[in-house]
């Protein structure tokens, strides 16, 4: 079956290599998604796998908070920290099933 292929920028000449290990269920799924997208098992993991580290780490880098949830955020990260009550009891407990 002849699959048009797309070239995207994620195609150009690139210098280092991943090796990926999979089973058979999984490259079938890859091939069968890449020929969806009709675009090269390569360039549709390349695509995935680079989309979801851009989303993990955003998660972890930047957030947009309105004027209102700023203050509220600003406020939050100047109070001091405090124990919930009972934590410090809780803390101490043993632990079920360890004996003293």
């Amino acid at each position: 079956m002849d699959a048009q292929r797309t070239y995207t920028p994620l195609m150009a000449m690139k210098d280092e290599r991943i090796n990926v290990r999979v089973d058979a269920e999984q490259k079938s799924l890859l091939e069968a998604a890449s020929e969806a997208e009709h675009t090269s098992v390569s360039a549709f993991v390349l695509s995935a796998a680079t989309a979801a580290a851009a989303d993990i780490l955003a998660d972890r880098r930047a957030f947009t908070l309105d004027a209102d949830a700023w203050t509220a955020f600003d406020e939050a990260l100047n109070r001091s920290a405090h124990a919930p009550e009972g934590l410090r009891e809780l803390l101490n407990e043993t632990p079920p099933g360890e004996d003293e």
